[in-house]
């Protein structure tokens, strides 16, 4: 499971209804980013809203529909 900003990809660790936990979070302005998810072969690809972006500090991230 990844996100994907500006050609970025950060990698999540875990996702919630409305939040994410990032393995090694970066400082990011709020954005809209591409969530990738995989399971058991079968990938996923959706944009999420990161009202609050992500901090550098905090590994939870919340999210909102695009």
């Amino acid at each position: 499971m990844h996100l994907t900003i500006d050609g970025k990809r950060l990698s999540v660790g875990q996702m919630g209804p409305d939040f994410l936990i990032m393995d090694a979070p970066e400082d990011y302005a709020p954005t809209v980013a591409q969530l990738y998810l995989s399971v058991d072969g079968h990938e996923r690809e959706w944009p999420v809203f990161l009202p609050d972006g992500i901090s550098a500090s905090s590994r939870r991230v919340v999210i909102a529909r695009a």
